[in-house]
């Protein structure tokens, strides 16, 4: 199975040349670092930046250069940067092509809860309400099971929603899936992963059509 960063990896993938694209806090945030050389991708966050890179190298962070999860990171030649309501007119505007998210739990007809637990501290929903209600193609990147095995692709979601049918592809740990309207549609395995064990790790309905490929890094 992938770690954090071979999920990113595989996300990079579906970055496309001259894509805008949002990076959610979390597992989002290393996708940056896996995109191919060969085309220009302009990746905004939304406490004020277009034209984020890679994170920076341990010893050359910038405090003052961070992204909405408050990580440093690095800025590409010709980035920028500016206010909220600028930020949220990009997005609410729909000129984000891309928005990659992480999630607590994703329902079969893809309704996304990415924010709360209840009981727990939380700092609140920040952008991602304005993201799901406003970007046409939204990937998850998360682990298929929680901590305590169980699973977090579902039936329903449990937690208190983002958005509501909102998730088109998710990629974890285990699998891509899309979400379509007969439920996830099982795409690619992770390496040395079985159907068996993706079957047995989704709650949620779960489509198996064919000979399922193993995803290529």
């Amino acid at each position: 199975m992938l770690d954090k960063n071979g999920i990113a990896k595989r996300i990079a993938q579906e970055v496309n040349d001259g894509y805008f694209v949002n990076l959610g806090i979390g597992i989002p945030t290393l996708v940056a670092n896996y995109v191919r050389e060969d085309i220009e991708v302009e990746f905004q966050s939304e406490n004020g930046v277009l034209g984020m890179g890679p994170f920076p190298f341990e010893g050359e962070e910038d405090a003052d250069i961070i992204n909405a999860g408050k990580q440093t990171i690095t800025a590409l030649p010709g980035a920028s940067f500016f206010d909220s309501v600028t930020s949220f007119a990009m997005i609410r505007g729909q000129h984000v092509d891309l928005t990659i998210l992480g999630a607590m739990e994703v329902s079969e007809n893809g309704d996304i809860a990415n924010w709360k637990i209840p009981g727990k501290m939380v700092k609140g929903m920040g952008g991602a309400m304005d993201l799901v209600a406003s970007a046409e193609n939204i990937i998850v990147a998360m682990m298929h099971t929680n901590r305590a095995g169980d699973s977090k692709l579902l039936k329903k979601c449990s937690l208190p929603l983002t958005g509501v049918g909102c998730v088109k592809k998710i990629v974890t740990n285990l699998a891509v899936i899309a979400v379509t309207p007969e439920g996830f549609q099982l795409l690619e395995r992770a390496p040395g992963v079985s159907v068996e064990d993706i079957q047995k790790a989704t709650d949620g309905t779960l489509l198996v059509k064919g000979d399922i490929p193993e995803m290529e890094l």
